[in-house]
This record gives C-alpha cells, structure tokens and sequence, in this order.
C-alpha cells in the first residue's frame, strides 16, 4: 500500500511543479509585455515643488527659489542697514 501512496505524491508533487512552471512563465512573458526600457529622459526625471513634494512635472520657472547669492545679498544688505543706525 505505501507504494500506491508514494506513486500518488509523487504524481501531486510533479502536477505541483508544472502548475508553478508555468505560473511563473505566465509571469515573465506579462513582465515582458509591459517592459518600459528605452523610457526618455523626460519620462523619468522627477521634480521637487515648493513644498518639498515629489511632482512629475517642472515647476513653475516665475516662483523662483532663492540662492546662495540672494542670501549673500540679504546678508549684506542687513549689515549695511544695522550700520547706519
């Protein structure tokens, strides 16, 4: 009798395997189809808002983010303004 049932597992086992062949070829051939490579350059930049917030899209070049000269500037410029008192 033990070799009737091993016959059986043996046969469930090997149904297993084709079962999980063929699930994971499904698998790559949909990996396949929806391959995105050769995407532009466009397509994969990302941009930072005024909030710090990831968008796919370019901010708005008319607000314009100070930098480390309209710092400077501001510095100086309050220097200047506390020396005249």
């Amino acid at each position: 009798m033990s070799r009737s049932q091993q016959s059986f597992q043996k046969r469930e086992k090997e149904k297993q395997r084709m079962q999980h062949r063929q699930n994971k070829a499904e698998k790559m051939q949909e990996r396949k189809a929806n391959a995105q490579k050769g995407k532009s350059l466009d397509d994969m930049m990302a941009y930072l808002d005024e909030n710090g917030n990831i968008s796919s899209t370019p901010p708005n070049p008319k607000s314009k983010i100070p930098g480390p000269k309209d710092v400077q500037d501001s510095g100086q410029k309050q220097m200047e303004a506390g020396s005249k008192h």
